[in-house]
């Protein structure tokens, strides 16, 4: 396996600081932060308005994964203008307290976590929510999902097992 990816974050500033998820890692070391798109490296860029699902098959793609930290209120596509390869993460349902069990609604280290684990770096995943008390119950939560997309070859196996969620998100037949 080849170096965890360097993690990074286009940082929008209205969140909440104290409970803003990219802060804490930026302050943990595990992120970079950036207050502009130009000043923002080109990377694996985690975009919910991209009409691609990330896959392993990104994952020589670049050296960077980047995500958009901003509110959920304000996010709209034309904020993800950063430069890079834009991918959709799957289906996955948040852990943090703010949008516990919801689907889709992740916290920038969810997000980044999710990301890392689909392109083969699981453990990197675990590491990097171990500094949250909810970061445990993201990978029990989501590990089956996260292990069935980290075995697809590309992006229309990982949107065919999301379809499989999306459908019957319980798991109930």
């Amino acid at each position: 396996m080849a170096d965890s990816l360097a993690l990074h974050a286009r940082y929008e500033g209205d969140d909440d600081p104290k409970k803003c998820t990219a802060r804490r890692l930026e302050r943990e070391g595990a992120l970079e932060l950036h207050r502009s798109d130009r000043e923002t490296p080109y990377g694996i860029v985690l975009n919910p308005h991209s009409e691609q699902a990330l896959s392993p098959a990104d994952r020589g793609l670049a050296e960077r994964l980047v995500a958009l930290d901003c509110s959920w209120e304000t996010a709209e596509a034309a904020q993800f203008s950063i430069a890079g390869e834009h991918r959709a993460l799957p289906f996955l349902v948040a852990a943090n307290p703010v949008n516990f069990g919801k689907p889709f609604q992740l916290t920038t280290a969810e997000a980044l976590a999710g990301g890392l684990a689909i392109l083969g770096e699981r453990q990197a995943a675990e590491e990097l929510l171990e500094i949250f008390s909810w970061g445990e119950a993201f990978i029990e939560m989501n590990d089956e999902p996260l292990r069935r997309y980290a075995a697809c070859a590309d992006s229309s196996e990982v949107v065919a097992v999301q379809e499989e969620y999306l459908a019957d998100p319980d798991g109930e037949e």
